[in-house]
């Protein structure tokens, strides 16, 4: 039990000399990416920059020890990060006291609540958020943070949580472009995305290793940094306009916890919950694509726990909402990172950092952070699985699209909001109509086909339909619709197969359902009859008197069934 919850008690014990060299060179890559990414993120979630790399300690350490993925690597993010500051942004002014207060409270209410899902079990919770409706919501923050760091780029101020604000921003102050600034925006833009596509192929041409070259190439942005700060300091570009970083605080955060203010704790309730749900949903996706790979497994309600006590130590070192991130867990993964001992020790590197090397920061251009930022959620914006959705279902299209919309027009919340009800819409709407087919023998054989699709055998006054789905509340009154339909169109029917091969549940609403159509069919002279009823599907159906009242049976098989109600052997030949 005591494994179950610090899975670290798993993999420590076998911790060798080889690991931990495999650990450290993954925690060096991993640290080096992670120092630009998390000043960046702080200053997307509208943060002072140092609060990012506070943020990228106390998680990593924590989920060491309650993680169960070997290669997930957890931080701040570009849409937790853009999801804090729509949330905060109302509530306090950027900069200020409150404002940081607010982020930290955050970070702790979501944590608090994902451990409790965990604890209770509640991973499962994270399926009623769709694919295309995560995927729809991703892309759409993707293209809100990629514009809204424009304001980096060009060195004007633009504001709103939503694109139509920030164009209208945009359009207002696009005139007083700083030159110097957008010359050094443009250029880190440009070289991270060569750096991202060429610079491995390019590395290797020259004669290194495609897992060094690889390795290298993931330190474009820092190059990136040292480039633009040093081009800052040598051309006095601070005085022609060009927003630096300024001073970052050196040493390590004090733990603390934030006060309680009862009404700021209610306020931010829900988007903490939303917060933690959405990097719930992306952590456990990366962590379980990872583990695939290697044949390992994931516990979703312990990642749960994981994440929710990263969350709650982000906010004890005065840090905000993290989560697993694709982009640097991938890293971890390509750069042979074995346990997640890694992220300890990229803790370690990201604290050394912290003490020693924030004044070197003090020029580093916003610009270039945003440029970071720019082309790390590019490759968020995923237009190809908005075109293969629309290839292969058009409701899910539908819900999709309405997420990209409603995001990019409302802002992150309620676009979050409407997915979520979205997700909902499309499982009750395909539940409540269930599909079902009216089935015959495949003949010669013993299998039960749709006789719309298939030449099958059927018997005169014989109906099989079976449903496909669980019959609960949504679909109760459909299934007495269709049965209704079926017989009042062949007055010849005298016996019906409810063929219960895909039900699992048959909640007390279906039941009642069940009982009606039993009563109507027997009062005009037919027989309802199941077959293939799941084993706890009939042992709820035992602890009613729904059986003794059937007026027809209950058969192990379909096959049992046609044959002895074609037979005569059944109720409908007495």
């Amino acid at each position: 039990m005591l494994s179950r919850h610090l899975p670290i008690l798993n993999w420590a014990p076998s911790y060798d000399r080889e690991t931990l060299s495999a650990d450290a060179v993954a925690a060096v890559i991993v640290t080096i990416m992670l120092i630009p990414q998390s000043l960046a993120y702080a200053l997307l979630a509208g943060l002072p920059p140092e609060v990012g790399l506070y943020a990228s300690i106390a998680p990593l350490v924590l989920y060491t020890v309650f993680g169960t993925s070997m290669t997930l690597a957890v931080g701040p993010v570009a849409v937790a990060s853009l999801m804090t500051a729509s949330a905060v942004g109302e509530l306090a002014a950027r900069g200020t006291p409150e404002y940081l207060g607010a982020a930290i409270v955050l970070a702790l209410l979501s944590g608090l609540m994902l451990v409790a899902m965990g604890f209770a079990r509640l991973g499962f919770l994270a399926n009623f958020l769709s694919h295309p409706v995560i995927s729809g919501f991703i892309t759409a923050s993707a293209i809100i943070i990629a514009f809204g760091q424009m304001k980096h780029i060009l060195g004007i101020g633009v504001e709103g949580h939503n694109l139509a604000e920030q164009v209208a921003s945009l359009a207002v102050g696009i005139s007083q472009t700083s030159f110097a600034t957008l010359v050094i925006g443009v250029a880190a833009v440009g070289f991270l995305v060569w750096a991202r596509r060429a610079l491995a192929p390019l590395l290797v041409l020259l004669g290194l290793s495609e897992k060094l070259a690889s390795g290298l190439s993931k330190a474009a942005p820092v190059v990136a940094v040292i480039a633009t700060t040093t081009t800052v300091w040598l051309l006095d570009l601070q005085s022609a306009g060009v927003a630096v970083v300024g001073d970052i605080p050196r040493g390590l955060p004090r733990p603390t916890l934030p006060e309680f203010d009862a009404a700021l704790w209610n306020t931010l309730l829900l988007p903490a919950l939303m917060i933690g749900v959405v990097g719930y949903v992306e952590t456990i996706s990366v962590a379980q694509t990872l583990a695939a790979k290697r044949r390992e497994r994931i516990d979703p309600d312990q990642e749960l726990i994981a994440l929710g006590a990263s969350n709650v130590g982000s906010a004890v070192s005065g840090g905000f909402p993290v989560t697993g991130g694709f982009s640097r867990s991938v890293v971890n993964f390509d750069a042979g990172a074995r346990t997640p001992g890694a992220g300890a020790l990229t803790a370690i590197g990201i604290a050394l950092a912290t003490v020693f090397l924030t004044p070197l920061l003090y020029l580093l251009p916003k610009a270039t952070l945003a440029a970071t930022i720019i082309v790390a959620v590019l490759s968020l914006i995923d237009f190809g699985t908005i075109r293969r959705t629309w290839s292969y279902s058009k409701s899910d299209f539908a819900a999709m699209l309405g997420t990209i919309l409603a995001t990019l027009a409302f802002g992150v919340e309620i676009g979050i909001a409407i997915g979520v009800l979205a997700s909902l819409a499309l499982f009750l709407g395909r539940t409540a109509r269930p599909h079902f087919a009216i089935v015959g023998r495949v003949p010669g054989t013993q299998h039960y086909r749709n006789i719309k699709r298939h030449e099958v055998e059927t018997a005169p006054g014989l109906l099989s339909i079976r449903v496909d789905e669980s019959l609960y509340f949504p679909n109760a009154r459909f299934l007495e619709d269709v049965i209704n339909d079926a017989i009042s169109s062949d007055p010849e029917i005298r016996d019906v197969i409810l063929m219960c091969s895909a039900v699992n549940i048959i909640d007390s609403s279906a039941l009642e359902s069940l009982e009606q159509i039993n009563h109507r069919l027997a009062d005009a002279g037919i027989h309802l009859h199941l077959s293939e009823v799941k084993g706890p599907v009939m042992d709820r159906l035992k602890r009613t008197d729904f059986l003794e009242h059937l007026s027809g049976e209950v058969f192990l098989s379909q096959y049992e069934a046609d044959q002895s109600l074609r037979n005569g052997d059944g109720l409908a030949a007495e």
